[in-house]
């Protein structure tokens, strides 16, 4: 019988990172990777399998207020909290929710409806907390609460001498109610007649403007119902499109790359299925709409929130990278034929789809797959190739899910568990084979049990490092053996030394290479070996 490696224990906590000066040339140890201009030269060159976080920037700069005591703004968020960020290996910073918010979002936001779902992330909001969608977008400028183009400029500046990009949102499938275009270009709007809005108006909205009465539909998801505070553009109107086109241009005059909202709703045959009715026979463009765009602004590094199985779509139209939801369901349901299915998909692709635990439309992790689960699941989304999104608070183990209509939430204490864990896997994924290592999917072999099957392991190779990622996705223990004849010398011996869990075990190339690696692990736990010649 091969010897076991096993592990039931948790994570032990490990220390944070040290303070660093806030001073203005604090970050003159950190090497520049490029400098920010208006009109950067080439796309950002961001590492391989990049690092996201993804930051809600007026809630973020009222706890960074809170915190200092004052008022924070873009202009004046201390350089010290770049200079955590950047320790912590992060190769994108996205702050969603710049833009400017729409006064009618917030008012529709104020409705008695909301107010349990304020209360629980926020018990005693008072009015002034709801400040509206970020994604009902008034006008692609800066909201005045959270800055000024200068301001993001300088941000960016300061990002990419850190070797970190920038991100902002582009929301192209729909605008806030109180868009200047929706009283001055009604025709860029996907539109319904008085007969329409009688039969039902819950799906309009109705506006009265100089030009006229136009019943201009609400913007939707064709699941779903319609977002009450949001006007529908219409994706097959030329004008439309070159609008939107030179909205996107000015974006990408200050930052690296965008998030695109709902990105597949804007798809030719998405839009014609979900809208037909209202278009009155009109034919789609010739071209996609996001082929257009990356010809427009080459430069711009697009990410696509994107559902449906469309991710290689939009992929093949320009995007660098897109949401992996099916990845996100497999996890959380503990699917692994569905996890492997998509971890047989070829490398190149894997590394164009965003994995993530959360993010801002999804429920917080340590809510829905809850702390014992996060060492396999955290590992496993934090390892593969692609790039690796994380979420404001995701790193403390915060429960609350924030509802993005309000400015702030009630504060939560850090989970010392969840920060133990991401301090660790951060560092351990900031190494080099993680971003220029070969990834490659490992079989597993029965041993005693059909358990093996539950267990999910892969490798990181480069001429320097060896990793093995063993994580068992199951609420069972599960045992396995994981052949490496190929990878080994007989007559060597080896340390395995578990990055995760701080332990080491000696391992003897004969049995490696003769029987395999036997792994043992209890629910829902993970070993990532680092293994060298003893």
């Amino acid at each position: 019988m091969p010897r076991r490696i096993e592990s039931s224990k948790t994570i032990s906590p490990v220390s944070s990172e040290a303070e660093v000066s806030s001073s203005p040339d604090s970050s003159a140890a950190i090497s520049a990777k490029s400098s920010a201009s208006a009109a950067p030269l080439a796309p950002f060159p961001l590492r391989t399998n990049p690092h996201l976080y993804e930051i809600n920037t007026w809630a973020w700069l009222e706890e960074v207020g809170d915190r200092l005591g004052r008022k924070v703004m873009l202009a004046n968020v201390p350089d010290a909290e770049w200079d955590r960020i950047a320790q912590r290996g992060f190769d994108i910073i996205w702050l969603m929710g710049v833009w400017q918010r729409s006064a009618e979002s917030r008012r529709l936001a104020l409705q008695p409806e909301k107010s349990e779902y304020y209360s629980r992330a926020l018990p005693g909001w008072r009015t002034e907390d709801v400040v509206g969608s970020p994604y009902a977008v008034a006008a692609y400028s800066p909201d005045p609460r959270i800055g000024s183009w200068a301001d993001v400029d300088l941000v960016r500046k300061k990002l990419n001498t850190r070797n970190i990009a920038l991100f902002l949102d582009f929301v192209g499938n729909h605008t806030a109610l109180d868009h200047p275009w929706v009283a001055e270009h009604p025709e860029y709007y996907v539109q319904g007649t008085q007969k329409d809005f009688d039969l039902d108006p819950s799906i309009f909205y109705r506006s009265e403007t100089k030009k006229g009465t136009f019943f201009i539909a609400l913007g939707r998801d064709p699941y779903f119902p319609p977002w009450r505070d949001l006007a529908q553009l219409n994706h097959f109107s030329p004008e439309m499109r070159a609008a939107q086109l030179k909205d996107l241009s000015t974006i990408a005059e200050h930052c690296d790359g965008v998030r695109c909202d709902m990105a597949m709703l804007q798809l030719n045959e998405i839009f014609a299925k979900t809208w037909s009715r209202f278009l009155g026979g009109a034919a789609a463009p010739a071209t996609e709409f996001w082929s257009d765009a990356k010809t427009a602004v080459p430069n711009l590094i697009l990410l696509a929130e994107a559902y449906w199985g469309t991710e290689e779509r939009l992929l093949n139209l320009g995007f660098s990278f897109a949401y992996d939801k099916e990845m996100y369901d497999a996890v959380r349901d503990a699917n692994v034929p569905e996890i492997r299915k998509r971890l047989a998909m070829p490398v190149a692709t894997q590394e164009c789809l965003a994995r993530f635990l959360e993010n801002h439309d999804e429920a917080r992790w340590a809510a829905v797959f809850g702390g014992p689960r996060l060492p396999a699941l955290g590992t496993l989304m934090s390892t593969l190739p692609g790039m690796r999104f994380y979420h404001h608070g995701e790193l403390e183990g915060r429960k609350i899910h924030f509802p993005i209509e309000l400015r702030t939430s009630a504060p939560e204490e850090p989970d010392a568990a969840s920060v133990a864990f991401f301090d660790t896997i951060l560092r351990t994924t900031n190494e080099d084979v993680f971003h220029k290592g070969k990834w490659q999917l490992l079989s597993i072999a029965p041993e005693g049990d059909p358990s093996f099957e539950k267990l999910i392991a892969y490798e990181w190779r480069s001429e320097t490092a060896w990793k093995i990622i063993v994580v068992n996705v199951s609420a069972n223990a599960a045992q396995g053996l994981i052949p490496l004849s190929e990878r080994v010398s007989a007559s060597g011996q080896y340390v395995f030394y578990d990055q995760l869990n701080d332990a080491r075990y000696l391992r003897g190339g004969e049995e490696l290479s003769r029987v395999g690696l036997f792994v043992r692990l209890e629910t829902f736990h993970a070993h990532l070996f680092d293994i060298m010649p003893a």
